[in-house]
């Protein structure tokens, strides 16, 4: 029998999910596009995954299974090439999430050791390094990953609620600073909408809390207060970040350090130890998120396999693991070596977007099974295509190999699904075991 776990457990394992390297890899690339708009564009961002939580809190009172979206899909489509596609979105999405974070990891792990004098090492050094070393510790012992996840959340939570109230002293000594945040700074409402989708990344992990319903205690009563306890949390926790990050650099500054810009936004009130403390935090969020997105998107190629959505190859162990972990790490390896930040931020969020409209849509059909309200998931799902298409066609004028990476791996997913599906049977025959 699971070990029952309680509202607060719940609501933590989604603002992990949530501020894991997500804030520290798109914050400057927010305020690149949207200047002082930037707290306006995490909230358009933060209201959709508000009203798509309010679908994943219905669907998962209702299946409460561990498959999380992987199970609310096929309940609703069956075991067709459509399902198969959105489930290989999800996993290839969740590859997509690691090379952002060794993305993030490698931009702040260069200004690091940059600070000892040292000679430079290749970002690319540092991006690949990590994805390994977590890929050796999911191998080693998934003990050792919700370890280190949970002393993660705490210690980040901690420093950047510090970060928060020292920006704030900062700019209450110095209010002239909040003229960057006034509307003239602000970028038209396009891009303040574009902005919001190219961090939307920033909010996906909310949906894990799905895989942690079927051992919440009082699930009728709390699943719902998880959701939203959680994404409530961070969409303040994010809006107050980007106010004091905004308030603290002039957009010049911003835009020179936008790999490692919340590590510069400490400088101006705590100087060098403000930055190093920020960068030291960074480092040990994407990490731990790195950790922990292996470890979950390794199980979700493993659970698509037994629905025969992927290759029974996928249900193989390596060291004792599914081979889905060591297939995800090369991947994400490839990823991260290959395209530019801005190009990753697109195709995550562009994917999850995709997803989550996806989502939003089964909960206006089993509405009434649900009993839920039909107009919320209509909004949401609307809020969603619409949120998609922007992204997609802002982004391309500035950000054309992000588009076309983006496009490329949704049409991927489903041609690949609609030829598995063509040439292997469906034996039915399930994974022997985790």
């Amino acid at each position: 029998m699971n070990k029952k776990i309680g509202l607060k457990d719940a609501i933590s394992i989604g603002i992990g999910g949530m501020v894991g390297g997500g804030i520290f890899a798109v914050l400057g690339l927010a305020v690149s596009l949207a200047k002082g708009g930037t707290p306006i564009a995490f909230c358009f961002a933060g209201l959709i995954a508000l009203l798509t939580a309010y679908s994943y809190s219905k669907l998962s009172k209702k299946y409460p299974e561990d498959g999380g979206t992987v199970e609310f899909v096929n309940n609703q489509f069956g075991q067709g090439v459509f399902s198969g596609g959105i489930n290989n979105l999800l996993w290839i999405s969740y590859i997509v999430m690691l090379a952002l974070y060794a993305s993030a990891f490698g931009s702040y792990g260069a200004e690091l050791f940059s600070m000892t004098g040292s000679k430079n090492i290749d970002t690319h050094i540092y991006q690949t390094s990590i994805l390994i070393i977590a890929l050796l510790i999911n191998y080693l012992s998934v003990k050792l990953v919700s370890g280190i996840e949970s002393v993660a959340v705490i210690v980040k939570l901690l420093i950047l609620v510090a970060f928060i109230g020292v920006g704030f002293y900062g700019l209450s000594n110095n209010p002239e600073n909040l003229h960057q945040l006034s509307p003239e700074n602000w970028e038209s409402p396009l891009l303040l909408l574009a902005g919001g989708m190219v961090i939307f990344v920033a909010y996906e992990g909310f949906e894990l809390i799905a895989n942690s319903i079927s051992d919440l205690k009082d699930r009728e009563k709390n699943t719902g207060k998880a959701y939203f306890g959680a994404v409530s949390f961070v969409i303040v926790l994010y809006i107050l970040i980007a106010i004091v990050t905004v308030g603290a650099l002039p957009f010049n500054q911003i835009s020179s350090a936008q790999d490692y810009v919340l590590a510069k936004a400490a400088e101006p009130t705590l100087g060098q130890i403000g930055f190093t403390v920020i960068t030291i935090t960074a480092l040990i969020s994407t990490f731990s998120a790195i950790n922990a997105t292996v470890l979950g998107s390794g199980r979700v190629n493993y659970d698509i396999a037994e629905d025969n959505e992927l290759p029974k190859y996928f249900c193989h162990k390596f060291w004792g693991k599914p081979i889905g972990f060591l297939i995800t790490a090369i991947l994400s390896v490839a990823l991260v070596n290959f395209f530019n930040l801005k190009s990753i931020s697109t195709a995550g969020s562009a994917g999850f977007l995709l997803i989550f409209g996806v989502v939003n849509f089964i909960g206006y059909k089993k509405h009434k099974e649900l009993n839920s309200k039909k107009w919320i998931h209509v909004l949401a799902g609307v809020l969603c295509i619409l949120a998609f298409v922007t992204l997609l066609i802002q982004q391309f004028g500035s950000n054309k190999v992000g588009v076309l990476v983006s496009v490329g791996i949704i049409l991927f997913c489903f041609i690949i699904e609609f030829i598995y599906k063509k040439t292997v049977p469906n034996n039915g025959n399930r994974c022997t075991s985790h």
